[in-house]
């Protein structure tokens, strides 16, 4: 059996290898949380809600901590109360599963 995708680590992608398929890409959607949508088959983005700035602040530090760990870097937006993730390996410029691996693990601090 395969582990859960936040217990598997992110694998460095130095390029040269196809972005996922359709078909892999709903399977791995469907083992990270509902928020978390595929946009224009390309990236990985969800929106958090917070009741401040200063948790949606923490809450993008831990996210930051979490990427810097993993070696794998999402683009992550801030404003008051509100923190959006877009996450894709941009050396393909496309979705691999680190980049499910990410959200995953990035589901566990929300």
């Amino acid at each position: 059996m395969t582990a859960p995708l936040d217990e598997r680590a992110c694998v460095p992608c130095k390029g040269g290898v196809p972005p996922l398929a359709e078909d892999t890409i709903s399977g791995l959607l469907q083992q990270v949380h509902e928020g978390w949508a595929v946009v224009d088959g390309h990236h990985l983005q969800r929106r958090f809600a917070f009741s401040n700035f200063a948790d949606a602040l923490a809450f993008t530090n831990r996210v930051g901590a979490v990427a810097e760990a993993e070696g794998h870097h999402p683009d992550i937006f801030l404003t008051w109360g509100k923190v959006r993730i877009e996450i894709w390996t941009h050396a393909i410029d496309g979705l691999t599963e680190s980049d499910f691996i990410l959200a995953a693990k990035i589901d566990r601090l929300a």
